[in-house]
């Protein structure tokens, strides 16, 4: 068994970097946060067997701005330590063996530094925090592969701009799909795995990555039925923004069903059966996309 060496902290004063990744320590969590010199700004420890909890406050690293110990047998719930490191820019504990339990805290909010909150991979349970959208620097958040419920915060939109990967896949997430996370600007959305499906379609501008980089659901035919986007297709390239009626096309509800949009009929099954759009102002193009009706 290989064990994390201990020293006294105040040997290693002057130590602001200490990656220790991949190898085979054996050390319990708190005894090591006990010896991390005061100064550290780096701490790396991902790919270990570190095991036990995380100390409930750690206000004794004023300057770590990265702490990656993911990888490891980590459990018990996650600490509340967003009051003293106030200059932590990426915080990964994803993937542990055992497993982080209980609930997401609030107070990650407070992290207003942080790029990086991955913490996928655990045993975490409850709700998405609102307050995550008021991030206003985060690049990466990944809750994926948890127990997470209820719904996505519609909060979350605010994080256009910044947010490149959002991963909640693999949870117990239900409910509407938020049109806000549609409009993530060039980010990755992963939402696989979840309970939407007992719930309404995925909005529009997900479905078609307007905004998003790429969606893991743009092909699930559930949540992005063809047809919804084959016609939208269609009105791009006949030029839907100029015709004399457009109700309920693409520039109206992401939700509303693409059978109630002007001149769509459909049978009892949503297949598109009728397409009547005459004297009505098109022009452009007639998109290839009818042959998915």
């Amino acid at each position: 068994m290989r064990r994390f060496v201990q020293y006294k902290a105040s040997s290693f004063q002057t130590l602001r970097f200490c990656d220790v990744s991949n190898n085979a320590i054996q050390n319990d969590a708190t005894d090591i946060f006990g010896n991390i010199p005061p100064n550290i700004e780096q701490f790396i420890a991902s790919n270990n067997q570190l095991y036990g909890s995380l100390p409930a406050l750690l206000n004794d690293l004023p300057k770590l701005r990265q702490l990656n110990m993911s990888s490891n047998s980590l459990s018990g719930e996650l600490p509340d330590f967003a009051d003293s490191i106030f200059v932590l820019q990426e915080l990964d504990l994803s993937n542990q063996t055992n497993g982080f339990t209980g609930s997401i805290p609030e107070d990650l909010s407070k992290f207003q530094s942080l790029k990086i909150l991955n913490l996928a991979g655990n045993k975490l349970a409850g709700t998405v925090p609102p307050a995550i959208g008021n991030m206003a620097v985060l690049e990466v958040l990944d809750l994926s592969n948890n127990l997470l419920k209820s719904s996505i915060p519609a909060e979350l939109g605010m994080l256009a701009g910044t947010l490149k990967r959002l991963g909640l896949a693999n949870n117990t997430l239900s409910g509407k799909i938020p049109s806000q996370i549609g409009q993530l600007q060039g980010a990755s959305v992963l939402l696989n795995g979840n309970m939407f499906r007992n719930s309404s379609t995925a909005p529009l501008s997900l479905c078609l990555e307007r905004e998003v980089e790429d969606c893991d659901l743009a092909n699930d035919t559930t949540l992005c039925p063809i047809e919804r986007n084959a016609l939208s297709a269609f009105y791009d390239s006949a030029k839907g923004a100029e015709w004399t009626n457009r109700t309920n096309w693409l520039d109206g509800d992401e939700y509303t069903s693409y059978c109630d949009w002007k001149g769509v009929t459909c049978d009892d099954m949503n297949r598109v059966t009728e397409l009547n759009l005459s004297n009505n102002g098109l022009s452009g193009r007639l998109s290839n996309s009818i042959g998915n009706l």
